[in-house]
């Protein structure tokens, strides 16, 4: 693969790490942003997935790969745990995911499966196919507020990931699916939680996230929202009235309604 090429599927892959950005109205007050009534500039909020539900995708070939080991590591998981196929496995583990939010959230509620075991043995993967995301990392040092991780994966992974992409000094702080009380995005408590534990006023956010069902608990609270629209798995629901704006490309959003510096 390119230089080119291997950029590219590195700053796609970031897009899948779930991180919040805080920023004061300052931040994004001249920004040319189209002025939906439910913007308020007083804050930032980018959520960037490493949720490891994710199909081969052309436009996230690094991502995608890193992905693929994890949906493996979960099918073999599920397929030793009931003695069934991968085939198999891999329909349980979907039904989970639509049902519960995620397929630890389903095994947890069904059959009582100790999370961290399931979460040490799904992430005990390598991650050779992401590299340093210099412009990412520097779109985000452009916001002057706090910056916080907001992931259904464990901290232990977040943060191997956010060291491969070079943003592991990026951050204040992980709030992670053991900070949740392992109860996920999307359940409203996960949200709650998180503005409880860092003094976040949801009316002064905005929110980017992959997983477009996961907006939805943030609209509710006030949040403005923005679906990064990047080949992500999406549940059955259709319905997109939560959605404020999309992009493809946090990078490039970041440097576009930041203005150039």
């Amino acid at each position: 693969i390119g230089t080119a090429s291997r950029a590219a599927a590195t700053a796609e892959a970031a897009l899948q790490l779930p991180l919040l950005v805080l920023a004061p109205s300052s931040a994004l007050a001249q920004a040319p942003l189209p002025p939906p009534p439910a913007w308020r500039s007083g804050a930032a909020v980018i959520c960037l997935r490493t949720n490891s539900r994710r199909p081969t995708h052309a436009r996230n070939p690094a991502s995608a790969r890193l992905f693929d080991k994890i949906d493996s590591k979960m099918g073999a998981y599920i397929a030793a745990k009931f003695e069934v196929d991968l085939v198999e496995a891999r329909r349980i583990q979907k039904g989970y995911f639509h049902g519960h939010g995620t397929t630890l959230a389903g095994l947890m509620a069904e059959h009582d499966v100790d999370p961290h075991a399931f979460l040490d043995f799904v992430h005990d993967i390598e991650m050779d196919v992401l590299e340093e995301n210099a412009p990412l990392a520097a779109a985000i040092a452009r916001l002057p507020g706090r910056k916080i991780v907001f992931t259904n994966a464990d901290t232990p992974y977040a943060t191997r990931v956010l060291g491969r992409l070079g943003l592991g000094e990026s951050f204040e702080a992980i709030h992670d699916i053991h900070a949740m009380d392992l109860l996920p995005k999307p359940q409203a408590s996960a949200y709650a939680g998180l503005c409880a534990a860092f003094d976040i006023v949801p009316e002064q956010a905005i929110f980017f996230e992959d997983m477009a069902r996961n907006l939805a608990p943030a609209k509710a609270i006030g949040m403005t929202t923005v679906w990064v629209d990047n080949g992500s798995e999406q549940g059955p629901d259709e319905d997109r009235s939560y959605i404020d704006f999309t992009c493809a490309d946090v990078t490039a959003w970041l440097h576009e309604h930041m203005g150039e510096a």
